[in-house]
């Protein structure tokens, strides 16, 4: 490679250079099984990031799809992850309802705590002032309709979803399907 290319690489990741203009821009398609995909980027070369996309799910038996083919399949939340220990699930639920969430989910080791994404600054707020640890807080799009793992596509689902995470233009992937921990534990090499 040459020393320009790379020197300007180097300029481009550091701000350096300007008027690089960044598009974020969301692909949507379908994975082994038919599970839905919706990949969120941040790109300065719209074509590439197509081109890259389109291959990613074509060598791992997905197919991009046209613009809002999966889209309508999943709502933008707010997601605030609290460990189990702070609090108990009665309370946790009346505290929410307080602060103006819309939604608990009790999981195995945490609560989850949706809100829409209007109100995520709100929530955000109220849970800071009442010193409630958050693990985790984000706005992600959530699956309407989760469905179970496509019966012998586990591995060729996780490893789209692995090589659409690991490109340097992808921001978020999300996909509809639910991937439970057994499931996980048979996949791992």
């Amino acid at each position: 490679m040459p020393n320009d290319n790379i020197e300007r690489a180097i300029k481009k990741g550091t701000g350096e250079l300007e008027g690089e203009a960044y598009e974020e821009l969301v692909y949507e398609g379908y994975g082994p099984g038919g599970i839905a995909v919706l990949i969120e980027t941040m790109t300065d070369n719209r074509n590439r990031t197509a081109q890259e996309i389109r291959f990613l799910f074509g060598k791992h038996g997905g197919n991009l799809g046209e613009s809002g083919s999966v889209a309508w399949m999943f709502d933008r939340r707010g997601v605030f992850v609290v460990d189990k220990g702070t609090l108990d699930e009665d309370r946790i639920t009346e505290l929410a309802l307080e602060i103006g969430a819309d939604d608990v989910a009790v999981e195995e080791d945490v609560f989850e705590i949706y809100t829409s994404t209007e109100g995520f600054p709100a929530v955000e707020e109220e849970l800071e002032t009442r010193k409630l640890p958050v693990l985790s807080k984000q706005v992600a799009m959530l699956a309407k309709t989760p469905v179970e793992m496509p019966e012998g596509k586990t591995n060729q689902v996780l490893r789209l979803l692995e090589a659409l995470e690991d490109h340097e233009d992808v921001q978020n992937v999300w996909a509809n399907v639910r991937v439970d921990d057994k499931v996980m534990a048979e996949a791992a090499p």
